[in-house]
């Protein structure tokens, strides 16, 4: 799969970093409720039902742009504080995404998180020439997350290359349905047991237990070409 990629693609929140470790995702969930609450309270109820900041944030646009613009806002803020804390990236991400440059391939982190809170983690851990390009959360369009290719079809547009050369990594079913719908391959990095036969089902070509896995791919891949 390396071998006819041109570009790889890296979900962030799960292969690169565990966004919510240290800020978790619940507190930040509540928090944006109180918000889309308070701004539209029609929304409440529903709004209090997930603990998934994300849901929120899609929730938000039935309340019009305005309230939308609040609620993306409050969340862009919160992923930032959150990546402060983090830690450290998840293990062998280092190695994937380094890999992947010296291959000579394209290198794009593709993510439903903002692309501030993104280029703030590569900031802070000396990340930043590692990756050539940030697809985040498509302003005031949260129906552009993935699971719709839109973030795939902007990255390999930037790359110049078809979405077949190129090869998505994540953790989500959502990431493997991106990927498909864009007409790339995907990579299913299952990072918790129970994601191993999720991913599978929705359709990886790959499965993976460990980010060490696709840096020693990669170079493999190279030595090969």
């Amino acid at each position: 799969m390396f071998s006819a990629s041109q570009a790889v693609l890296f979900d962030f929140d799960g292969p690169i970093c565990d966004v919510f470790r240290g800020l978790p995702a619940p507190a930040i969930a509540e928090e944006l409720a109180s918000l889309l609450s308070a701004l539209a309270p029609i929304l409440s109820p529903l709004a209090r039902l997930t603990d998934d900041p994300m849901e929120v944030h899609r929730l938000s646009q039935e309340g019009g742009t305005a309230v939308l613009a609040a609620v993306e806002a409050a969340l862009t803020a919160a992923e930032i504080r959150a990546v402060k804390v983090a830690g450290v990236p998840v293990a062998g991400a280092v190695s994937a995404l380094h890999a992947a440059r010296d291959s000579g391939r394209h290198v794009a982190i593709v993510s439903n998180n903002s692309a501030e809170c993104v280029r703030e983690y590569l900031s802070l851990h000396g990340l930043v020439g590692a990756v050539d390009e940030v697809v985040g959360r498509p302003k005031l369009r949260p129906e552009l997350m993935k699971p719709s290719p839109h973030p795939l079809l902007t990255a390999a547009s930037a790359f110049g290359v078809a979405p077949s050369r190129t090869v998505l990594v994540g953790d989500s079913i959502s990431d493997i349905e991106a990927a498909y719908a864009a007409g790339a391959r995907s990579i299913g990095f299952a990072n918790k047991a129970p994601k191993q036969t999720s991913l599978v089902n929705a359709g990886a070509d790959v499965v993976v237990l460990e980010m060490q896995e696709l840096a020693d791919s990669l170079r493999l891949a190279s030595r090969s070409s």
